[in-house]
């Protein structure tokens, strides 16, 4: 209703101006006062008008507020409409009807059609274990996802596996090169590891391939100039074999980065995060996704062999304003084929951005590969099932991937738009985000040497190759623990799974709301005391909340759904004059999904998350203030009730879009 009603506002304005001065404006703003006392929507439109009309500001406003107030009646929800300071116009709205309304559950979302979207997320090379910077990508896409298929797309979520790039390569030399281990022997060692189980942690694969992976790179900066480039020749010749595939080689890469893949998605649905498919570069390879691109990318002008120049023999992509135009090389084109042959990164990024988009007409195979508990998760093949569902041909792209790629993603959008599918590059989003690093504090808990200079540093970054950095599943049993031994204090009566189970509710709550609080733009220092904090804009602080107004309900034997349904039969509202605290709490819950909106268009779930934050500050505000348990006043009470009923409604969407649980205690 709260949206109806600032369409109902805005539309009214806007004819108003135009049969009353024949004006069109095409944006009413509409603000919030800084008193709700003063009202709940601001107009500032008098202002832009002033000059037009050649009339003062406060003038405008009070004709405005006239013509409006017999416009827009209380039946409509409006109450009243006056000019205020130097040319306002205060909105003040009918709260009953509007509590009512929200009261009654009645859906704000509209009723459109909306686009089916693909979000790709996580998407970590599988060489070694996740780590606290895949976190932060895995989380923010998650999250991306949920409030998605909150506002009503279909939404499938997508996880790149690079199983052939040179990271898996490096693990590969570490294993044939620098352990001398054979095939069967590295076999051997994943089944020993599997047969342990993920809980036993430091004897994981994909830990073994951590440190392997940081022994690996500095084997390579070792011994001597000649040393050094008959390591790294090897590097090449293993990555070739593996791109190459159908060698012993490629096997044991195979081999290995699938182990790895299994134990990401272990790691990752700790956190309640899931996909639909796992696309492969293998795949892309060989089933010649790129030569099909390649194609293409040549019918539509975008590629052109440079014939002079520094990229003499590549084949390089046409820039608007530059290349091709007879009057020298263009020297900074963006080179997809080398001069040898070899397709680049971005070649093989727009082969599969053509797919995503329904555009390339190739298709992977698909097998199942990994059972959540409510579908199955898909991965690609050469010859897969014949039965699975529907990937690619999207209407609209996200790709969760950090600020360091923005080039290359630019590089495919240009392609796209170069080969005349505009609305594909308009509909194509990078949800870019910057790097996680440690607290100097944080890393010396986890067991780093700081040195005395870096103490005074607000981070540390991490580093794989240098196997300096925290395990994802590390942080999060550091997390839990922690947690485990507050909740073993607080409530001892519980039994031992019900306590490891709030411990990990908490812990997976802190992670992820410090993780969501940012702005996708700002660098996160991690630290452990920060994030399980139950006090100032946490995780904890909002889940504690949640639990304090479930724990009215539970103290008086009333389910909040009865509570709401109480405070359709209050007649007014007079109970909640000079009460703006209380009003607070249910204008915040109005603007749910307002919020809900502004998140996906601004691509910044921190909004969501501060507009959580600010629920519960409210709500404590009111618990503190008033005694709900001990009001004698029946009307005031079933007002009180209703209050909280409305806070813990909305904390706990919201919070479920944040992909955090509340707990049944805490």
């Amino acid at each position: 209703m709260y949206r109806e009603l600032q369409k109902q506002l805005i539309e009214a304005v806007r004819t108003i101006l135009e049969t009353s001065w024949g004006l069109e404006v095409s944006d009413v703003v509409l603000e919030q006062p800084p008193d709700l006392a003063m009202g709940e929507f601001a107009l500032p439109v008098a202002f832009e008008l002033a000059r037009k009309l050649r009339k003062a500001p406060r003038m405008i406003a009070t004709e405005l507020a006239e013509k409006l107030s017999t416009t827009l009646r209380p039946g409509d929800g409006f109450l009243s409409f006056e000019a205020a300071g130097a040319g306002y116009i205060n909105v003040r709205l009918d709260r009953a009807r509007l509590m009512a309304a929200l009261a009654s559950g009645s859906s704000q979302r509209p009723s459109e059609e909306l686009p089916r979207v693909l979000v790709e997320h996580t998407s970590i090379n599988p060489n070694k274990a996740a780590h606290v910077g895949h976190l932060r990508n895995a989380i923010l896409g998650d999250t991306l996802v949920r409030i998605l298929r909150a506002r009503g797309h279909h939404v499938d979520v997508q996880n790149y596996i690079d199983n052939t790039g040179v990271q898996v390569a490096d693990v590969i030399v570490g294993f044939l090169h620098l352990e001398h281990q054979t095939a069967p022997e590295v076999e051997a060692l994943i089944a020993r590891c599997e047969a342990l189980g993920p809980e036993a942690r430091e004897q994981r694969f994909d830990y073994h391939c951590w440190n392997l992976y940081a022994r690996v790179s500095q084997w390579y900066a070792e011994g001597s100039e000649d040393q050094q480039k008959e390591r790294k020749q090897l590097r090449y010749q293993t990555l070739h074999a593996i791109e190459s595939g159908g060698n012993e080689t490629a096997e044991v890469a195979d081999r290995v980065s699938t182990a790895i893949l299994r134990l990401h998605l272990e790691t990752m649905l700790r956190l309640g995060i899931t996909y639909d498919f796992l696309p492969r570069e293998s795949e892309i390879l060989h089933l010649r996704f790129w030569d099909r691109a390649f194609q293409l990318l040549k019918e539509s002008g975008v590629l052109y062999a440079e014939q002079s120049g520094k990229n003499a023999g590549c084949w390089v992509m046409t820039r608007p304003g530059g290349g091709n135009s007879g009057e020298g090389p263009d020297e900074d084109a963006k080179v997809i084929v080398r001069s040898n042959g070899t397709v680049t990164y971005v070649g093989k990024d727009i082969a599969y951005h053509l797919w995503k988009f329904g555009l390339l007409g190739k298709d992977f195979g698909y097998r199942r590969f990994f059972a959540y508990p409510d579908h199955t998760c898909f991965i690609s093949c050469m010859e897969g099932e014949q039965e699975h569902p529907h990937f690619g041909g999207a209407r609209a792209i996200y790709n969760v991937i950090d600020s360091r790629q923005s080039d290359p993603q630019a590089n495919v959008v240009q392609a796209l738009r170069g080969m005349g599918h505009t609305e594909a590059a308009d509909q194509y989003t990078h949800f870019s985000y910057e790097m996680v690093a440690l607290t100097p504090r944080c890393a010396e808990e986890l067991g780093y040497t700081v040195a005395e200079e870096d103490r005074g540093r607000p981070y540390i970054e991490v580093s794989g190759r240098k196997g300096f950095g925290v395990k994802a599943d590390d942080l999060l049993d550091k997390l839990t623990a922690a947690t485990r031994a507050e909740v073993d204090a607080r409530q001892p009566e519980r039994s031992e799974a019900e306590r490891q189970r709030i411990a990990e509710q908490i812990a997976i709550g802190a992670l992820r709301y410090f993780m969501l609080k940012f702005t996708r733009g700002s660098v996160i220092a991690f630290d452990f005391r920060d994030a399980l904090s139950f006090e100032g804009e946490t995780g904890p602080y909002v889940q504690y909340t949640a639990v304090r107004a479930r724990n009215i309900f539970r103290k008086i034997g009333m389910t909040p759904e009865s509570a709401l349904a109480a405070v359709e039969s209050l007649q007014s509202m007079e109970l909640a004059v000079g009460a703006e605290d209380i009003w607070a709490i249910w204008m915040r819950a109005a603007r749910r999904e307002q919020t809900l909106e502004t998140a996906i268009s601004s691509a910044e779930p921190s909004t969501l998350a501060r507009h959580c934050f600010q629920l519960a500050q409210e709500f404590n505000n009111f618990y503190h203030k008033h005694h709900i348990l001990t009001e004698e006043d029946a009307g005031r009470r079933s007002l009180l009730l209703a209050t909280a009923a409305i806070a813990l409604r909305e904390l706990t969407i919201l919070l479920e879009w944040l992909g955090v649980e509340v707990p049944e205690a805490m």
